[in-house]
């Protein structure tokens, strides 16, 4: 009877039956990405600064967050596979994706272009890219979950997924699919308001002028939710599986100081300049 209130997920990959690619978990990466793509043009717009840099910044980001989440994942949480297996790390369409790697090479590869390309602070540019990277995060995860993939714990909790084309949700002792947290939901949803706090901190409340304010926002408040959402979600690595904190949350944890760390200086900065 209470199974009745679970949310059955039948949504399948494809785009069109019988054909692996285009699929829709493209379709949402590149959605975030384009939605990304006019946000910061109208923050380039509005701080005058010529397009050209922002098709130079679009390949920096779309490069680095494949490149390092696909690496995120190899040495982060399934290394052990991927050192006997390295013809496998190319093969990014077979999934295997890891956020905090993207994080690392974005910051490298915007280190790269605020010094050597547009030639601005690196913190100027990362409050106006941090906006962009959460609502794209936002529709990768909802691809994730189309892909029945990062799925959350078992649940009873009547909004709980029952996710049909998931191997990882099946009992191994009898063959049921039980229901689990949609952690990918949890995830979009959160980002979604990340994007939102942040492009109100930027427009309405003018933190644009604090340099860093935005980007330690964004680094405490994303990375404080993807640690709290991880305690629903479903072990990625074998140590995860008896661990009291993820591979996930560690690798977050950095993130959150530097965050407090970079707010903190500029707020300080910020009341300075007012005496």
């Amino acid at each position: 009877m209470l199974k009745q209130l679970y949310i059955n997920w039948t949504v399948t990959p494809e785009l069109i039956d019988g054909w692996s690619t285009p699929n829709k978990y493209g379709l949402l990466f590149v959605t975030g990405i384009i939605i990304g793509y006019f946000v910061i043009k109208r923050m380039f717009r509005e701080d005058k600064i010529d397009e050209s840099y922002l098709d130079k910044l679009l390949m920096f980001v779309v490069i680095a967050t494949i490149v390092g989440a696909r690496l995120g994942h190899v040495f982060f949480y399934d290394w052990e596979y991927y050192s006997k297996n390295p013809q496998d790390i190319v093969k990014v369409w077979e999934g295997g994706l890891a956020s905090h790697g993207a994080a690392i090479a974005i910051l490298l590869a915007l280190y790269f272009y605020s010094k050597y390309i547009i030639k601005k602070p690196m913190l100027w540019i990362l409050d106006r890219v941090v906006a962009p990277i959460a609502i794209a995060g936002c529709f990768i995860r909802l691809g994730n979950l189309v892909n029945h993939e990062i799925i959350g714990k078992v649940t009873t909790l009547p909004w709980g997924f029952i996710f049909n084309n998931s191997p990882e949700a099946i009992n191994p002792e009898t063959g049921e699919i039980l229901p689990r947290h949609p952690a990918q939901l949890y995830e979009a949803v959160y980002y979604l308001f990340t994007f939102l706090l942040l492009m109100y901190l930027y427009w309405k409340k003018n933190w644009r002028k604090r340099t860093g304010a935005i980007f330690g926002v964004f680094m405490i408040v994303l990375w404080t939710g993807r640690f709290l959402i991880e305690f629903v979600k479903d072990a990625q690595t074998d140590r995860d599986i008896h661990a009291a904190i993820s591979t996930g949350q560690w690798l977050s944890i950095p993130f959150i100081i530097a965050g407090i760390v970079i707010l903190y200086i500029s707020l300080k900065r910020q009341e300075a300049a007012k005496q």
